[in-house]
């Protein structure tokens, strides 16, 4: 089987994630790279949405589980994760880059990230 790859790279959010209190009202700015793995040869000779997984599907997703707060971005990139594996079988591997912009750490940060 084929390995190939589809990108979703600089998804933006609004959301409410964090462990201070501040941050589960302020909110921040999120931003999002996906790295899917899945076979699309059949997809590349049929020209036929239902060959493959849907970009605007992918991103339903993602907006859907950034809705949701959480402590931790590792829970909310696990959550994703899973909920793209379950939903979308023919998934074969996700790779999330998950950002958080000027975090509150008591310093001068652009982004936090975490790569799972």
């Amino acid at each position: 089987m084929a390995k190939n790859i589809i990108l979703l790279e600089g998804m933006k959010f609004y959301a409410y994630h964090g462990v201070l209190e501040q941050e589960k009202i302020l909110g921040n700015h999120y931003t999002i790279d996906l790295k899917i793995r899945l076979d699309l040869s059949k997809a590349s000779q049929s020209d036929n949405l239902n060959d493959t997984v849907s970009y605007a599907d992918i991103y339903a997703v993602v907006k859907d589980e950034m809705a949701i707060p959480s402590q931790l971005l590792e829970h909310v990139a696990g959550r994703i994760i899973k909920k793209l594996e379950t939903r979308f079988p023919a998934i074969e591997k996700v790779r999330i880059k998950l950002s958080k912009h000027n975090p509150p750490i008591g310093g001068e940060v652009e982004k936090a990230t975490i790569i799972i």
